[in-house]
């Protein structure tokens, strides 16, 4: 008995409506206010590039989040669709509701109430009606240490989602065809994502494994940070630098920033498997987070 209320006081309560709340509040800032990471890696693209049509492209971009950071108006016309990562405790407890439906809650709130676009269609090869408040949102849940709920919203926009590929290689392809298979989905994608972009690079896992990996990968900050594993961060540097050979360029204008920065990470595998998984991030880098 003794033992059971001792685990019993390790619990914390975390209402339902705060988490409701928190998660309409995210919707809206990061739909608003470009994090400042992504803004300097934008400014110091500015400044390295020396296609004029890339720094005319580059300072529009710049203009464009300072606008709607001071007048609290969208980023881009696509408000996304809302991803939601969460980080949960293992000793939290979600009271007065459910954790999914507190979520879906707060989309509905944020984007109601922000005067956000609702993109989401309920059938998606069908009559593709439009659900009204862009629910459902994606979610994520990863069980962690701790006593705390962290929320990560990432409102993704369709044109660079869109852009996602996802390889299977044979191990004997090895890093040359990692690399290759990055390098071409990046050119193929050509202007569609908005650049400059964020490439997010899954290697390993299973196929669901390694497209998760590259979404996480485009999350990391700062931008432009990277891993803290020498052989991938010497991946990150030469993908990077093939990327951006390739002369796309802001907007495909041309010049040197195709990528604000190229994110790997890693997850071992199955002997037989090397899943790559490629997700692009439009310019208009988006997310925010709060830890309840």
């Amino acid at each position: 008995m003794a033992r059971a209320a001792s685990i019993k006081s390790k619990v914390r309560d975390v209402q339902a409506s705060a988490i409701t709340e928190a998660v309409a509040r995210l919707c809206m800032t990061a739909n608003t206010d470009l994090p400042d990471d992504v803004l300097q890696a934008l400014k110091q693209a500015r400044e390295k590039e020396e296609s004029p049509g890339a720094q005319h492209v580059l300072n529009i971009i710049i203009e464009n989040a300072q606008i709607a950071k001071s007048q609290s108006v969208p980023l881009c016309q696509d408000t996304g669709t809302t991803l939601v990562f969460v980080d949960i405790g293992q000793d939290a407890h979600i009271v007065g509701g459910s954790l999914d439906e507190a979520i879906q809650a707060g989309v509905r709130k944020g984007y109601n109430d922000g005067y956000l676009r609702k993109s989401i269609a309920k059938n998606p090869f069908t009559s593709r009606t439009n659900t009204g408040d862009n629910t459902p949102s994606v979610v994520h849940t990863e069980i962690v240490p701790g006593d705390q709920v962290k929320l990560t919203v990432i409102p993704k926009g369709g044109g660079c989602e869109n852009m996602s590929k996802l390889s299977m290689l044979r191990p004997a392809d090895g890093r040359k065809g990692l690399v290759d298979f990055v390098v071409q989905s990046v050119e193929s994608a050509g202007g569609n994502p908005c650049p400059p972009v964020i490439v997010g690079v899954g290697v390993g896992g299973s196929a669901d494994k390694a497209v998760l990996l590259a979404k996480r990968a485009i999350m990391r900050q700062p931008v432009g940070q990277h891993s803290p594993d020498p052989e991938t961060a010497e991946l990150e540097e030469e993908l990077l630098e093939r990327v951006n050979a390739l002369g796309i360029g802001p907007q495909a204008w041309g010049g040197r920033t195709t990528a604000l920065a190229v994110h790997v990470e890693t997850f071992p595998t199955h002997i037989t498997s090397l899943p790559v998984a490629v997700n692009l991030q439009c310019h208009s880098a988006r997310q925010k987070t709060v830890v309840i």
